[in-house]
């Protein structure tokens, strides 16, 4: 076979799929954003007509405490019997949140001596954490190497990869947000999107469980959370890997062409060959 090289390809596809992106969101969120801007300065206006006593300059200085209090992790709704954001529980979240690298950014150390032991937390953590979920992976792959051996059947390599796929999506993406729209009174999209957003590590921190000071939480409902994490990151990253592999091996068989030389008898010798896998379930 001569094989014609997918690489520019694939590098021009990954750009194209960036600035797709790009455009949609930007399409999406900008007017979207204006508005509540607009909204926030009207608002700030009526509360300064309202409370005379302020001046526009006082009023930005508030907001800045906000902010503030907002970044140190200080939830400015509620008073001061707010539960402590570093109690064992949401401190145990908080470790599981740095070593598998989610990092929501809602909260941070805000303390010199709580940076430093975080950096040293985390260079010795996300190793010790890809080692354990490597380790936890080969478990799960042991259900899913036969896949490889019984590709030459594809009806049960297909019954396989959906009872994997199918387990796991209802385990780790559709029933937990049930549990945090009743848990946190999201609607189902929003701890949809909290749920895939957590276990493929991307972590924007717009929505974390547990924070609500409105709310009152078990104290191991975090430490309950963390666990499902862990376990979800494992099942995730197989089906990405698995997705990744399979995409390379559709770029390349696509892109592989036959060689016109070939003889006849060696054409009959491959044809009279056991087909091989063509799906590759890491170890």
């Amino acid at each position: 076979k001569r094989q014609i090289s997918w690489t520019p390809l694939l590098v021009l596809g990954y750009l194209f799929y960036l600035l797709l992106g790009a455009m949609v969101f930007q399409l999406l969120e900008k007017q979207a954003e204006t508005h509540f801007r607009d909204q926030f300065q009207l608002e700030k206006l009526k509360f300064l007509q309202n409370y005379t006593c302020l001046d526009r300059q006082a009023l930005e200085q508030f907001v800045q405490v906000l902010m503030e209090a907002w970044e140190k992790g200080v939830n400015p709704e509620g008073n001061s019997t707010n539960p402590s954001n570093w109690d064992f529980s949401n401190s145990f979240f908080f470790a599981g949140t740095v070593v598998t690298t989610i990092g929501y950014g809602n909260l941070s150390p805000s303390t010199v001596a709580g940076q430093i032991f975080c950096v040293f937390y985390a260079l010795f953590g996300v190793p010790l954490n890809l080692a354990f979920l490597n380790q936890l992976g080969k478990g799960l792959n042991a259900h899913l190497i036969t896949l490889e051996r019984w590709v030459q059947k594809p009806g049960r390599a297909q019954v396989q990869l959906a009872i994997f796929l199918t387990t796991g999506t209802l385990l780790f993406l559709v029933f937990p947000p049930l549990v945090f729209s009743y848990v946190e009174g999201w609607s189902y999209g929003e701890g949809f999107y909290f749920t895939f957003i957590t276990l493929s590590t991307i972590g924007f921190g717009d929505y974390v469980v547990g924070t609500n000071p409105n709310k009152h939480y078990i104290p191991v409902y975090r430490s309950l959370t963390a666990i499902w994490i862990v376990f979800g990151l494992v099942w995730l990253a197989l089906v990405f890997n698995v997705g990744a592999n399979l995409m390379e091996k559709f770029l390349q068989l696509k892109w592989h062409k036959p060689d016109l030389s070939l003889a006849e008898g060696d054409t009959t010798k491959l044809e009279d060959e056991p087909e091989q896998p063509r799906i590759h379930i890491p170890s």
